[in-house]
């Protein structure tokens, strides 16, 4: 077994990561007071397990970490590593190098790995038993040990002869021995314990055992009775589910029936109301036709009357002017003149007035004409309306069979 190097950072004056190489003699450090040098012997021991803060010369655990300069802020976190040669297997470990490491950080938290896996502390010291390099071993002799040795009591100095002589690990084995053996003991002292409480309870847990056999016969009885109802209780859910099955195809076949003879009626419907609608704007338009012929009707009687009274005047102008005649029938030519005159003018009125009197009277057939059209246009839309009232019931009174048939289906 060979120390092979240490790898130091962040602890104490270690502030950044320090590889110190040892070879197969002696290896001396040198250096003035306050340069570190037991630093290297702290972090040794500190790496292998070491939990006295006295011994590694502070006051707290928190002291191994690099606490920071003027220039440099202190680390979080200080971790050393120590690599060992184990070719010829002085250390119980399957490998020809060995690398112990312990981390702690400043939140308390430490960590121990041997080949970078994190084991106990006990793995720690149980590796390094019988080879003098455990935390208590007498490889590491700091200043003021061998009078610590020589003045400590005997069973101290035990301690470090059966380190030396190597039969601390057998030591060690027997006090854990012993210790499983106190505590086999006292775990066989419980179960006697427990095992004569139980004892008293074999008469109850019997008859509860029967009680509970008798329950798992009848709960089985139960069991296959309750399978028995279920399957008769299912045989009889197919049946009614089958009926209730045909009976839902008829309702939707007769649902089907009348959805298609309401689609039939609902097409005559917006038929019938596409007619009403036509013949409605028909009467519209006829009923304005009428409106302004009846306008036409009084504008034309306004004139008849203008007209009668013209011929009234006329008639009245004829008399006179007869009158006037007779009384100058006798006159010289130039009134016979204005006789014939005024004659001719009251035979072009007669004219006038006859021409008016037909007038009127063709006017009178057309209204008289287009008042029986409106007559005829207003039972035609009376026959409509109570042809539309008709289909409107037949289509309620459909609508009211497929709500039935729905229902039905349903149920």
């Amino acid at each position: 077994m060979l120390l092979s190097s240490i790898q130091v950072q962040g602890f104490k004056s270690f502030a950044d990561k320090t590889v110190l190489k040892f070879g197969s003699g002696i290896t001396a450090v040198v250096g003035p007071n306050g340069s570190g040098k037991s630093n290297i012997s702290d972090a040794v021991r500190w790496v292998l397990g070491e939990q006295s803060t006295k011994s590694l010369r502070g006051q707290s655990m928190e002291d191994v970490i690099f606490s920071g300069t003027e220039s440099r802020r202190p680390h979080g976190y200080c971790e050393v590593t120590l690599n060992i040669n184990n070719t010829d297997r002085s250390l119980n470990f399957d490998n020809d190098f060995v690398s112990i490491t312990r981390r702690y950080y400043r939140s308390h938290e430490s960590e121990y790995l041997i080949n970078n896996v994190a084991v106990r502390l006990k793995d720690v010291n149980e590796l390094f038993m019988d080879t003098g390099l455990g935390r208590d071993g007498y490889s590491m002799i700091g200043q003021g040990k061998i009078d610590n040795i020589i003045s400590s009591k005997s069973g101290e100095r035990r301690d470090i002869f059966e380190e030396a002589a190597g039969i601390s690990k057998y030591r060690y084995r027997k006090i854990e021995a012993e210790r499983r053996l106190r505590d086999a003991e006292e775990n066989l002292v419980r179960l006697k314990d427990i095992a004569s409480e139980l004892e008293s309870r074999v008469g109850p847990l019997e008859e509860q055992s029967k009680k509970a056999e008798r329950f798992l016969e009848l709960a089985e009885s139960k069991k296959e009775l309750e399978i028995g109802l279920w399957l008769y209780t299912l045989n009889n859910s197919k049946d009614a589910l089958r009926a209730q099955e045909s009976k839902i195809a008829a309702a939707q076949l007769r649902y089907k029936e009348i959805e298609e003879s309401l689609t039939d009626f609902d097409k005559k419907a917006e038929q019938n109301t596409a007619d009403f609608a036509k013949y409605t704007s028909d009467i519209e338009g006829e009923r304005r036709k009428i409106s302004s012929t009846n306008e036409e009707i009084i504008r034309i009687n306004s004139e008849i009357s203008v007209i009668n009274n013209d011929i009234q005047h006329n008639n009245e102008s004829v008399s006179r002017l007869k009158g006037e005649t007779e009384q100058l029938n006798r006159s010289d030519s130039a009134a016979r003149a204005e006789i014939a005159e005024k004659r001719a003018e009251a035979e072009k009125m007669a004219a006038v007035k006859s021409e008016l009197e037909e007038k009127l009277d063709a006017l009178e057939n057309e209204l008289a004409s287009l008042l029986t059209d409106s007559e005829s246009i207003s039972r035609k839309i009376e026959e409509l309306a109570r042809s539309l009232n008709t289909v409107s019931a037949e289509i309620a009174d459909k609508r009211v069979e497929m709500v039935t048939a729905d229902t039905g289906a349903k149920e």
